[in-house]
């Protein structure tokens, strides 16, 4: 089995030690994206900037990978407040179109650095996509 790392200029470093995602077997498994931006800022403090900012995050990872929102298989959301949970799931819903991915949500305590949102993902490697790792 082979292990590729992930990392790309367009979305924020990992504030660890951890990578942005994985390859393994053809499958990218993104670490969790928060609403950092690619200079290590939290611009918005509002749910709707902050989910925004979340998936695009989590494109630019999956785009990296030679993935992409339409090969998302699961998602994972952390929401630090689950009145969010609608205006959170309208924003998902822009950016996932018709794909209907598997899907949790569960409420946490906290989230890295205080932010409200948190999102991960599971995903096919698309054969035809262009990008590179």
């Amino acid at each position: 089995m082979s292990i590729k790392y992930v990392s790309t200029n367009n979305a924020p470093a990992a504030i660890g030690p951890y990578s942005q995602a994985v390859i393994a077997n053809e499958m990218v498994y993104t670490s969790g994206q928060i609403a950092l931006t690619t200079d290590g800022l939290i611009k918005c403090e509002d749910i709707e900037g902050q989910t925004r900012q979340v998936l695009n995050n989590l494109t630019a990872v999956l785009e990296a990978a030679r993935s992409s929102l339409n090969m998302v298989i699961k998602t994972t959301i952390y929401l630090s407040d689950m009145k969010d949970f609608k205006t959170v799931n309208e924003i998902y819903a822009d950016y996932f179109g018709e794909h209907r991915p598997a899907r949790s949500t569960v409420a946490v305590k906290t989230l890295p650095l205080g932010v409200k949102v948190e999102i991960d993902a599971v995903a096919l490697q698309d054969p035809l996509n262009t990008y590179t790792v």
